[in-house]
């Protein structure tokens, strides 16, 4: 690491990134400042970059810490270096964008640079951007549940996916939640991952009634474990594992063995602790590339459920233009009031 003036330099995979104002805090609560925030992501550098490489990308920035105002960035700035590509991708509204496509670990310094913390990839590659490549469910806690709820909801999916022939690798979200990605032939678009996202959801809910759900309107929801099916909807993105979350104590995303689960409690995972662990381990996902699996099973359950039990769609997030076969975009309380 070199000193230049008010700035540092980083030597990342064989580049040299500047990074400015390193003294600047952005964890007030545990002192941790920018330059701390670059050298865990060079820590773990290999394992995040592993998590995004050459896929689209958008940045959450907090240019001044976590407890000031933040905003995504979805295009790439004007300022891009020209070793760092980009990937065309198109939303909901047919609007389209060029995002910075990370393929090494300097990218993700330079976008630490400008005070990224999380980090949030489409589920494709740049070469294929409406075909995603991974199934990411996210077992998201109501108010009333916690932790230990997601864990029990994760555990119940392993088994549904290992029935389908499907295997999980499962992280910490950074708070409360559970992820679990399965890699996926990248043959399907969106609207079909979302239908299999859909029918896993639908299947937790009968194997643990009372416990999960999959109903998009929070009045609905009560104390259970919320499938995001949405999250699977074209330009929902997940945090990427090793993203840093805006929360004082400097939580991260955690991948974890599934023998760990029952253990884990995610706030051990931060920016002290996770280096460590990353020395230890390494990217314990690193395999995670190596797989690609087939979700004509899920599919086949979804049309099922169609057929034998009339479970058609679920609503899209409020921003998304009206989609076909999509029910009444409605919270259930106002439809009664105005019926």
């Amino acid at each position: 690491m070199a000193a230049k003036g008010n700035a540092v330099e980083l030597q990342a995979g064989g580049r040299t990134v500047r990074l400015s104002n390193p003294d600047k805090v952005y964890f007030p609560e545990r002192g941790f400042t920018k330059l701390d925030v670059a050298r865990y992501f060079l820590a773990v550098g290999p394992g995040i970059t592993r998590a995004l490489r050459d896929r689209p990308t958008t940045l959450e920035r907090f240019v001044d810490g976590v407890e000031g105002e933040s905003f995504f960035q979805k295009r790439a700035p004007k300022n891009l270096p020209d070793w760092i590509p980009t990937a065309h991708i198109t939303f909901p509204s047919g609007r389209y964008a060029d995002e910075i496509r990370p393929t090494e670990p300097a990218a993700v310094l330079w976008a630490a640079n400008l005070g990224t913390l999380t980090f949030h990839p489409w589920p494709v590659r740049g070469d294929a951007t409406d075909h995603p490549d991974e199934l990411r469910i996210d077992l998201d806690p109501q108010p009333g549940t916690g932790f230990a709820d997601a864990v029990r909801a994760a555990h119940e999916l392993r088994g549904l996916l290992d029935e389908y022939g499907l295997r999980g690798w499962p992280k910490t979200s950074g708070g409360r939640g559970v992820h679990v990605y399965v890699p996926i032939e990248p043959r399907w678009d969106f609207t079909r991952v979302r239908r299999s996202a859909i029918a896993v959801g639908r299947e937790l809910e009968r194997r643990m009634p009372g416990r999960v759900t999959t109903a998009w309107w929070k009045e609905e929801r009560g104390e259970r474990i919320f499938v995001d099916y949405n999250q699977t909807a074209r330009d929902r993105t997940i945090a990427s594992a090793y993203s840093i979350r805006p929360r004082p104590h400097a939580p991260v995303s955690a991948p974890l063995h599934w023998e760990e689960l029952d253990d884990a409690d995610p706030r051990d995972f931060d920016l002290v602790t996770m280096p460590v662990r990353y020395a230890e381990l390494g990217d314990i996902h690193a395999d995670m590339d190596d797989h690609a699996f087939s979700l004509d099973g899920l599919l086949e359950l979804a049309a099922q459920d169609e057929r034998d039990h009339g479970l058609a769609d679920l609503p899209y997030p409020p921003d998304y233009p009206k989609m076909p076969g999509e029910p009444k975009r409605v919270q259930p309380s106002r439809a009664r009031k105005e019926s």
